[in-house]
């Protein structure tokens, strides 16, 4: 007897359709039941608003959580970035698979660079984050741009340029990567020029924590390196008391000695969206063993960037 299909909750946009997919092959193999992909309109979706102006946290995940916890589908594939960084107690972060590139990237006009842009150039993105890094790296090395708020999808950014309303967007590499477009990209910006958003380039499948079988079963596309990074930079971004659409960049990573992990980096940076002020601080220790450890690496880093008054730069702090 062929078992029924497991129900996939998924937003219906083409980056979240692709992911999706992608874990829904994975979940099959592990599993060996069929996966049906059940796709769910959220608010963040249907908005027009600025995500900043919507609050951000969670606009994108809600309608799926409720969709699990009403018992609609059997699990839910979000961007770990979008997830709110308290944990409801009915649902399981089962796994975080092995992240995508975290980095940032630029599609501009005539391939170029994000150095090689022309004076007063206008660099459309929806990220206060991106704008206060972009803005504070032009300002330190006498480029001369404007970084302009855009909302929509990939196509729709990509279209901004190719019609000629921007000279370049920015987006994720891990983005563009699943949906089969890294070929556009005309610039990787180095973490060190835009740390990411914490969480970026990672996917995180959840599903109901009284499904014991389900959460073992999903428990085997978790990657223990990507979960440790990923759960330090939300600790980070939770002690910062920030919402995800707060000007916070994070991100963990792992320094290997040949092929020997030796330990973990987590860096941070929050600041104005002119990029007139910032507070960036990095700190490395062993490798975190447990969920615990990687919380304290997250708040240990917070509490010294907030000592040098990263609070006072993220305007409203969210709820």
């Amino acid at each position: 007897m062929t078992q029924a299909p497991l129900r996939l909750g998924t937003r219906r946009s083409k980056l979240a359709m692709a992911q999706s997919g992608q874990v829904a092959d994975a979940v099959s193999q592990v599993t060996g039941r069929p996966v049906e992909l059940v796709e769910i309109t959220t608010y963040g979706d249907v908005s027009r608003e600025a995500l900043a102006q919507i609050g951000g946290t969670g606009v994108f995940v809600t309608a799926l959580r409720d969709a699990l916890v009403r018992g609609e589908v059997d699990f839910a594939v979000h961007s770990l970035k979008d997830l709110p960084t308290t944990q409801p107690e009915e649902l399981a972060l089962a796994a975080v698979p092995e992240r995508e590139d975290p980095r940032d990237v630029i599609v501009a006009r005539d391939a170029l660079k994000l150095t090689d842009l022309p004076r007063g150039a206008r660099i459309g993105t929806g990220s206060p984050r991106r704008m206060a890094q972009l803005n504070a790296y032009a300002r330190s090395h006498g480029l001369d741009f404007e970084t302009v708020a855009i909302r929509g999808n990939v196509d729709t950014r990509i279209r901004y340029v190719r019609d000629g309303e921007f000279d370049a967007v920015v987006l994720a590499a891990a983005g563009l990567q699943r949906i089969g477009r890294i070929d556009e990209v005309t610039d990787f910006l180095s973490v060190d020029t835009v740390l990411p958003a914490p969480g970026q380039g990672a996917l995180a499948i959840e599903c109901t924590a009284d499904n014991a079988d389900l959460v073992a079963a999903l428990g085997e596309l978790d990657d223990p390196f990507t979960r440790v990074a990923v759960t330090a930079e939300r600790s980070l971004l939770a002690a910062l008391e920030a919402g995800c659409s707060a000007p916070v960049g994070a991100l963990a990573d792992l320094l290997a000695d040949g092929q020997i992990v030796k330990e973990m980096r987590l860096r941070g940076v929050v600041g104005t969206t002119d990029g007139t002020r910032m507070v960036q601080l990095s700190t490395t220790g062993p490798v975190p063993e447990t969920h615990d450890q990687a919380l304290a690496l997250g708040r240990e880093l917070a509490t010294e960037m907030l000592a040098q008054g990263a609070a006072g730069l993220m305007g409203e702090r969210a709820q």
